[in-house]
């Protein structure tokens, strides 16, 4: 009777839900990486058993299930809101979808971080890579509509540009810290990815190394 009031008392303690179990799981799997953080680490970083822990959850693998597919399923929204939108041309359709792509990264920072760091060694990380990779085309997509349309330069191949523009968004990981205010860092990535760093037309290059014909191949 004591054990089962034990375990009542657990289940029923304010942050222990399984929301609150994800949600360190996916801490510790950015830190330490998904293979070396076992349910055992779980459950010490929470104060429980590890016996109390499969009471939210049924395994590790499901606790990494989750956390992608918050991830995978908010980018999807976001671009299946971008589609749906009504008077875009391509140009502003990418915009949006990078603004979003932004939005989503920092309002879902832990999860996307740890998407962007499987690396397929588990059917769960498969599937999520696999997700992933639809992602990329739909918005290499885009980007191919931008340049038949003219708005971007035609003289580079659009899935490099796609995965150099993403690229930059995904490395936003790296440095960006939780609680930072998406819509400044989303002005940012659209006005260096569209607009560049300079100011107006760009000044004619200086000195042979650095002319047309001088850059070094």
């Amino acid at each position: 009777m004591a054990q089962r009031s034990e375990g009542a008392s657990r289940r029923g303690r304010p942050g222990h839900d399984q929301q609150a179990v994800v949600r360190v799981a996916v801490d510790l799997f950015n830190r330490q990486g998904y293979d070396a953080t076992s349910v055992g680490d779980v459950a010490r970083e929470l104060g429980l058993t590890k016996s109390a822990i499969y009471h939210h959850v049924p395994s590790k693998e499901h606790l990494l299930q989750s956390a992608v597919d918050e991830a995978l399923d908010a980018l999807t929204a976001a671009l299946d809101a971008v589609s749906a939108t009504d008077g875009l041309d391509a140009e502003q359709r990418l915009r949006a979808a990078v603004r979003s792509s932004v939005t989503v990264l920092v309002d879902h920072l832990p999860a996307v971080t740890l998407l962007l760091r499987v690396h397929g060694n588990t059917p769960v990380e498969k599937a999520a890579l696999a997700r992933r990779r639809g992602i990329d085309e739909r918005l290499a997509d885009m980007v191919r509509a931008a340049v038949d349309e003219g708005v971007l330069r035609d003289d580079l191949d659009p899935l490099v540009i796609s995965r150099l523009l993403f690229g930059m968004v995904n490395s936003l990981v790296e440095w960006v810290r939780p609680g930072v205010e998406a819509a400044p860092l989303t002005d940012a990535v659209v006005a260096l990815a569209f607009d560049g760093l300079t100011h107006g037309p760009r000044s004619p290059a200086r000195g042979g190394s650095g002319s047309a014909h001088g850059t070094p191949r």
